[in-house]
């Protein structure tokens, strides 16, 4: 009776045994999902993160999500370097805003020749690297052309042919930054303004500012400032401020941040473009999860771009 009762123990200590390591092999199961953005300092990706917190916490059973963001937006190896230690930790899937349209390919095709999906947000790969690399990653996020032309037209529409204007762009090497500048051409080459000058602000608001300061001071009638992000909007209105031309230089921006929804309130920005941070985190991560199920590659899918007046507020 004894030997019995020690053999049912026995079972019993094996059958709680085996429900704790089913237990934690489902937790282990779960997918681990990686958001790997730009610089937190810009609200734009404070914004992404939260999104993606958000949904994740709504989908607790469905997967773990990491997210990490970078100190400078422009740092591309820093980014490089989150894209190996991701790898090197076994994530399952990484959804990347990349900070370089082109260097950040490589390492990508790295994670995915160790098994591991990858998905593009807001920023899109270079097409002819992902060519010449063989590799096709596919792309959540907007058209940046399409909602810089949006904000260049509401602008134009109150200026006159052969006003001079200017604009600041984002990063070389950057998809987003480079269609931004090509919509605000389209805008201001069919509305007959004169583009002065063209130039990067490297996405950052103390990097913009001295270089609104220099286009201010060399072109006394300069009339607008298209920015292709708002924080280098913020380091545009701080120019005009300082040169005491507010009210008769426009600055428009792009991502609808909290800041420059204030100054759309206060007249010192036109108009900015809204491309939904949050919801572009959370499409790349719904996008990643459907391929850990299928091993299906999603075509690419393009999200909802808002022009943002201070009316609109």
């Amino acid at each position: 009776m004894k030997n019995a009762r020690a053999g049912m123990c026995g079972l019993a200590v094996l059958a709680i045994a085996g429900m704790l390591i089913g237990g934690c092999k489902k937790q282990d199961d779960k997918p681990k999902v990686v958001l790997l953005m730009k610089s937190l300092a810009n609200e734009f990706f404070k914004t992404m993160e939260d999104g993606a917190l958000a949904h994740a916490k709504q989908h607790p059973e469905e997967y773990s999500l990491k997210v990490i963001g970078m100190k400078n937006e422009t740092d591309v190896a820093e980014q490089i370097r989150n894209v190996e230690l991701t790898i090197a930790q076994g994530a399952d899937a990484i959804v990347i805003a990349p900070a370089d349209s082109k260097a950040l390919v490589p390492i990508c095709k790295k994670a995915m020749d160790a098994g591991i999906i990858v998905v593009n947000i807001d920023n899109k790969f270079d097409e002819e690297v992902l060519k010449d690399r063989g590799v096709k990653i596919p792309f959540v996020g907007p058209d940046n052309r399409k909602g810089a032309k949006l904000a260049g037209v509401y602008l134009a529409a109150r200026l006159k042919a052969g006003d001079k204007v200017a604009i600041i762009e984002g990063a070389p090497n950057a998809y987003n930054g480079i269609q931004r500048k090509m919509g605000f051409d389209d805008a201001m080459n069919g509305s007959g303004m004169n583009v002065v000058s063209s130039q990067t602000g490297y996405w950052e608001t103390d990097k913009a500012q001295p270089v609104a300061a220099a286009l201010v001071n060399e072109y006394p009638d300069l009339k607008a400032i298209l920015c292709a992000n708002d924080s280098m909007a913020l380091g545009a209105v701080t120019a005009v401020k300082e040169a005491g031309k507010v009210g008769s230089i426009y600055v428009i921006g792009f991502d609808n941040i909290a800041a420059v929804r204030q100054l759309l309130k206060e007249g010192k920005i036109l108009c900015t473009v809204d491309q939904h941070a949050d919801q572009l985190a959370r499409y790349g991560i719904e996008y990643a999860l459907e391929m850990l199920k299928t091993r299906a590659q999603p075509a690419d899918k393009e999200t909802p771009v808002d022009l943002v007046t201070a009316e609109l507020l």
